[in-house]
């Protein structure tokens, strides 16, 4: 067993759920929050269980993962956007149920929490469609094209699916002000593509090729 893999994959779970917590109950100023409970349930049980399978099956994988340090400068600008935008989501999240702002209707929740777990399930068949998926933007030693299950629909099968999930994400959260902010996500997901792509032509082997026959990024007939 790889003891420095698994302190460093629970570590950041762990430091992961703590942060969470924080950055929603602090806000709420109280631990009795069922949305947030809700939504720490969908996405760390998930996660922790992903998490132990990625760990036996495919380590290297969960080491990619893992690995948040970005070398590109305008990827490094995207994640600072991205964590910003996050952070204020967050809080809303918290403030909106502390202040009682405004209560999205019941049915819309559970309708949120379907499309985050299925957005989940998407997610979790990205991961082992594509064993060379990293956190950060590069080409692997040995990296191959990946064109077939999800990747013979749309090129970019991964960010679809966490664009599901980070606008369920509010809507689970009962905060529609959230949900606003959370808008911005998918037009800084465009960009972060845009420059991706400009890489991978550059230096995966037949990504070129790849582009041509599947002529969608995120979602078929649209982009």
């Amino acid at each position: 067993m790889d003891n420095k893999l698994f302190l460093q994959a629970f570590s950041k779970f762990f430091i992961g759920l703590i942060i969470i917590c924080a950055l929603l109950f602090i806000p709420a100023g109280t631990l009795n929050y069922p949305n947030g409970w809700l939504f720490i349930a969908l996405l760390f049980i998930p996660m922790f269980f992903a998490g132990i399978i990625m760990f036996i099956k495919s380590p290297e994988l969960l080491r990619r993962r893992l690995n948040a340090d970005e070398e590109e400068e305008e990827q490094k600008i995207v994640i600072l956007i991205s964590a910003i935008i996050f952070l204020l989501a967050f809080i809303l999240a918290g403030l909106n149920f502390r202040f009682g702002w405004f209560k999205l209707n019941s049915l819309i929740i559970i309708i949120a929490s379907v499309i985050f777990l299925l957005a989940y399930i998407m997610y979790a068949e990205v991961l082992r469609e594509n064993e060379y998926l990293s956190r950060t933007v590069e080409v692997n030693e040995g990296q191959n094209v990946v064109d077939t299950g999800l990747y013979g629909i749309v090129r970019h099968p991964m960010y679809t699916s966490t664009i599901f999930l980070f606008l369920s994400m509010p809507l689970v959260l009962d905060s529609i002000f959230s949900f606003i902010v959370m808008l911005i996500y998918p037009i800084i997901i465009i960009f972060r593509i845009k420059n991706e792509e400009k890489l991978l032509e550059e230096e995966l082997d037949g990504y070129v090729e790849y582009e041509k026959r599947v002529k969608y990024r995120l979602i078929p007939y649209l982009w």
